[in-house]
């Protein structure tokens, strides 16, 4: 036993696994954007005053007019006025400053950074966040229209603020946002997992009616309470239940039929035994008597194991571990072997058995086709056949086995062909069921035989036809038996690029046609 066998997995976890991580993912993301979005928001309505305050210091600022060589002078009208009016925040600390034409310091504090950027156009307001000492700022500036002389820059004004009111702004934002969120999200989970408990309820009912049935009970599971998407699951269940249903049924009724077939031969060997026992007992040793007994005994002895020996092949032949795996065939090394093998049967019968098709000693053709199957089961085919034939066909009858090749590669056909009183065509379908015989006839038989090469027949892909192997009217006309003529079609296998191996085969049998000769 695998040792490493993968543990099942729960259809409810990995739903809610799928439902659940996505949403627990974008939860950080979404505070993230909570809080660039709140950052934004934040800094709109202070840069909106911070820009004011920068354009109120920049209309404080004088620029002189300069003589003819000397440069334009700046200068700030009421800086103390400014000073105080900066400083009258009492949540962030704000910066001013104001820089000359050559960028020299005017007023405000020293401390402010320049920008970097070379100056832009007269009274355009700019943004950026910059560093005074340690403490992170916003800052607003702008430069002022010069003098008009070539390569002079306009007055600088710089108004900067910490950030501690945006800050506080922002985070009330965010907790406006967030703390609801921590709140809704566990309740979300929480519906999630009622709905998906209440959505795979059904499954749930549908193991509890499975569990409390019987195990006899193969009834078809009602589709009409289930909701739509476990309905082909339910109508994959009815299908096996019923598939189930018939095999079990079959086994049955072959069961039943088989222990019947078998009761009369034990039965026979139990009274035989019981004759033979009481003549001992009485006293009477009549030879004759008693090797009548014993041979009733052998005669039944055999039925029984006949009867077993057809059984076993049954099984063998319904077995699907025999299809699995198939390989080149030889059939008519298998008729001739056969053949061969019921010689003194046939010869004991007094019926002349023969073999017509391609004989072994001939030289190999190249053949379009191989006949792929199960060597074992092809050949309990044949046996089946001939041994039906040779129960069939009355002392001085003749019993023909024939193999022919299809010039064109696509099937080969085994025919068995007997003179026996042949099939009515109203039966030829019941014959080939368990234990069935034709009706007239008093041969003794398990009735199995052709049920079994039906079973072969259909597991290779082949056709059984039943015939007569004379017309019925002539037949009748001339006073002879119309004789049955057992055909199977195989289908061939298109020959590959490379030989094909061929499985082992017996000697063939001397001659195309070879049996024993009425007496």
């Amino acid at each position: 036993m695998d040792t490493h066998t993968r543990e099942q997995r729960s259809l409810f976890g990995e739903i809610l696994d799928w439902m659940l991580a996505p949403l627990l993912l974008l939860w950080p993301m979404s505070v993230a954007l909570t809080w660039l979005v709140a950052q934004g928001i934040a800094n709109r309505p202070y840069d909106r005053d911070l820009g004011e305050m920068a354009r109120a210091v920049a209309r404080q600022v004088v620029i002189t007019a300069p003589a003819a060589a000397d440069p334009a002078q700046v200068r700030l009208r009421q800086p103390e006025l400014a000073s105080e009016l900066l400083r009258a925040d009492d949540a962030d600390r704000v910066f001013f400053q104001v820089l000359g034409v050559r960028g020299e310091f005017v007023a405000g504090d020293r401390e402010l950074p320049v920008p970097e950027e070379s100056p832009a156009g007269s009274y355009e307001l700019r943004f950026r966040d910059d560093q005074v000492q340690t403490d992170p700022v916003r800052v607003a500036y702008l430069w002022l229209p010069g003098s008009g002389r070539l390569g002079e820059v306009g007055p600088l004004v710089q108004v900067a603020e910490t950030l501690d009111k945006r800050a506080t702004l922002a985070t009330e934002i965010i907790k406006g946002v967030i703390v609801p969120q921590f709140v809704v999200l566990p309740l979300a989970v929480l519906l999630v997992w009622f709905a998906l408990a209440r959505g795979i309820r059904p499954l749930n009912e549908l193991q509890q009616r499975i569990r409390r049935r019987a195990s006899h009970d193969l009834a078809p599971l009602p589709e009409r309470d289930v909701p739509e998407e476990v309905a082909p699951l339910v109508g994959a269940i009815n299908d096996l239940l019923a598939r189930l249903d018939q095999s079990m049924s079959t086994q049955k009724h072959f069961l039943a039929d088989a222990a019947h077939q078998l009761k009369t031969p034990l039965a026979g060997l139990r009274m035989q035994a019981e004759l033979a026992q009481r003549e001992i007992d009485a006293g009477q040793q009549d030879p004759q008597q008693l090797k009548r007994s014993l041979q009733q005994i052998a005669t039944a002895s055999q039925r029984a194991a006949h009867m077993v020996n057809q059984l076993l092949a049954m099984a063998r032949a319904e077995s699907k571990d025999m299809a699995r795996k198939p390989e080149p065939v030889d059939l008519a090394a298998l008729a001739r072997e056969t053949v061969r093998d019921f010689v003194p049967k046939a010869m004991d019968l007094r019926i002349d058995l023969g073999y017509e098709g391609p004989d072994g000693g001939a030289p190999a053709t190249p053949a379009a086709g191989t006949l792929l199957g199960q060597p074992l089961l092809v050949r309990e085919l044949v046996r089946n056949l001939v041994d039906n034939a040779l129960q069939y066909t009355p002392a001085g009858g003749t019993v023909t086995v024939r193999v022919i090749d299809d010039p064109y590669g696509q099937v080969a056909v085994l025919q068995v062909e007997d003179t026996g009183p042949g099939i009515p065509p109203a039966e030829r379908a019941l014959v080939l069921q368990p234990f069935y015989r034709a009706l007239g006839t008093n041969v003794d038989g398990s009735g199995l035989g052709l049920a079994i090469v039906q079973e072969i027949v259909q597991q290779h892909g082949a056709e059984l036809t039943i015939d007569d192997a004379r017309p019925r009217a002539m037949a009748a006309a001339q006073g002879i038996t119309p004789g049955a003529l057992f055909a199977v079609r195989f289908r061939l296998q298109p020959r590959s690029s490379g030989p094909v191996p061929a499985p082992s085969v017996a000697p063939a049998l001397a001659g195309p046609a070879v049996g024993g000769t009425a007496a």
